[in-house]
């Protein structure tokens, strides 16, 4: 700002926000807009977008805080914006004939929650009017960790120079809708440093290990296998198929002599006798505590695992013998797991909700005491390097149709098979959540998925995303 005229930033910004909000206004067949208009920058942007939209021919108000930008209020009067003071009652007329409201309350440096009369402006926006939000749904926070409470919820929000964390995480992404990020120019300085990344399709073919000529077996990866039970085979065989369909140079599955042949049938190519591993996948469908048949030398096979320095997967059962880990490992629980692992750490209870409530905060504390990247699954997945100067990604590739049983086991197969081919765990995980994601929309697109399916589908699912970029 200071290498630019004065102005200039929130010129372009709302250069770019008229012209999302006009082909809004346009798609919807409508005329009037109403601007929610805060005391900040935020409200500023929307001031001199709502002016640019009046000098366009569109019907344009705005419902204003006393202390809105001075500068806005004159160029919007000036242009024939209908100034509307928030603090009586002759804004609710106005905002129940808005087509589309665009919510400039409050700003990124604004506090989560709203208050006053702008909790009033906000409640009674009409259910059948587009809602834009700048920069931010008021009342979301902008760092992305405090639960949505009294909030906008945006049909879509439109940003500037770049997304922010409030746009991508799992307590506030709801809120955002459609992200649309306005470029004004800004230079961000090199290196750029982010706190939240999300990969998005064309960053699969960037990432993706792709064999050559002269590749062979081991070069590709051999991915260990130790998941099932008599009592829950279907695990084993889930995370073979998923290893499998991630293309690796060989599974090699160990386990009771039952649950192999199970393996064996639904893929011949998996190999069970013991040999060279490169990466570890462990846990699934195993109780250590259990004393069913089998679980003692899944947990000798599990321990030894862990003792190694290869790479780990760790899921399920297998967290409850991880303790610190210094070799890359992976660990994936949903929130009940997060919540069992972090009460053994802490040596106090963690309860689910507490975990459900605050995701990102659970999963930093669990990667700072184990020193092991942790993906915590979910509707977003998050993905924590303990190396606190790592982003965190966050990833929401998936149907809601995936929280099905299997999901995490044919996930944990997937990401074994990258963690073989030498990704680090923090790219594996989240181009792993994403490729599983896509998986279970081509498994059945808009509908109810059989997780076998999923496994099926990601070698498609891979090629697609392959051709993408």
């Amino acid at each position: 700002m200071a290498g630019r005229p004065d102005g200039e930033l929130m010129a372009r910004a709302a250069r770019g926000l008229a012209a999302v909000v006009a082909s809004r206004v346009e798609e919807r067949d409508g005329m009037r807009v109403v601007g929610l208009v805060g005391a900040g920058n935020n409200g500023g942007d929307t001031l001199y977008a709502l002016a640019h939209l009046a000098q366009q021919g569109f019907s344009a108000a705005a419902v204003h805080e006393p202390e809105a930008h001075r500068g806005g209020l004159e160029a919007a009067q000036e242009a024939g914006v209908a100034l509307v003071p928030g603090d009586g009652q002759g804004w609710r007329p106005v905002v129940a004939e808005a087509d589309v409201v665009v919510d400039g309350v409050l700003g990124i440096g604004g506090r989560p929650g709203l208050s006053g009369d702008a909790a009033g402006w906000v409640e009674d926006i009409p259910q059948d009017a587009w809602v834009v939000a700048v920069d931010l749904p008021s009342g979301a926070d902008p760092a992305g960790e405090v639960p949505l409470g009294e909030a906008v919820f945006a049909d879509e929000t439109v940003t500037f120079g770049v997304a922010k964390p409030v746009h991508l995480l799992p307590a506030t992404e709801p809120a955002v809708g459609r992200l649309t990020v306005v470029d004004i120019g800004l230079d961000l300085g090199s290196p750029v440093r982010p706190v939240v990344e999300r990969l998005t399709f064309d960053d699969v073919g960037r990432l993706w290990p792709v064999p050559g000529p002269s590749s062979d077996k081991y070069s590709r990866g051999v991915v260990g296998i130790v998941a099932g039970t008599p009592t829950y085979p279907g695990a084993a065989v889930l995370s073979v198929l998923g290893a499998l369909g991630a293309g690796p140079g060989m599974v090699r599955y160990l386990g009771p002599p039952e649950v192999q042949a199970l393996v064996h049938a639904a893929a011949p190519e998996a190999v069970t006798a013991e040999g060279r591993v490169q990466a570890w996948v462990c846990g699934s469908g195993f109780d250590p505590s259990s004393r069913a048949k089998g679980v003692a030398e899944q947990k000798h096979h599990v321990e030894e695992a862990l003792a190694s320095d290869l790479p780990v997967v760790v899921d399920a059962g297998a967290l409850e013998l991880v303790d610190r880990r210094e070799a890359p490992t992976l660990l994936t629980p949903h929130a009940g797991e997060l919540a069992r692992l972090l009460t053994r750490l802490r040596g106090k209870d963690v309860a689910r909700e507490e975990v459900t409530a605050a995701p990102l905060a659970h999963a930093r504390d669990a990667a700072e005491r184990t020193g092991c990247t942790v993906l915590l699954k979910g509707s977003h997945t998050l993905v924590v390097s303990p190396h606190p100067n790592r982003p965190v990604r966050s990833q929401a590739d998936a149907p809601a149709w995936l929280a099905t049983a299997g999901a995490g086991d044919v996930l944990g197969g997937l990401l074994g098979t990258l963690l073989a081919a030498g990704l680090d765990p923090l790219d594996a995980g989240a181009l792993g959540a994403l490729v599983h994601g896509v998986a279970a929309d081509r498994a059945n697109p808009g509908g109810p998925v059989r997780i076998a399916d999923v496994a099926r589908c990601i070698p498609e699912a891979v090629a697609a995303l392959m051709r993408y970029a």
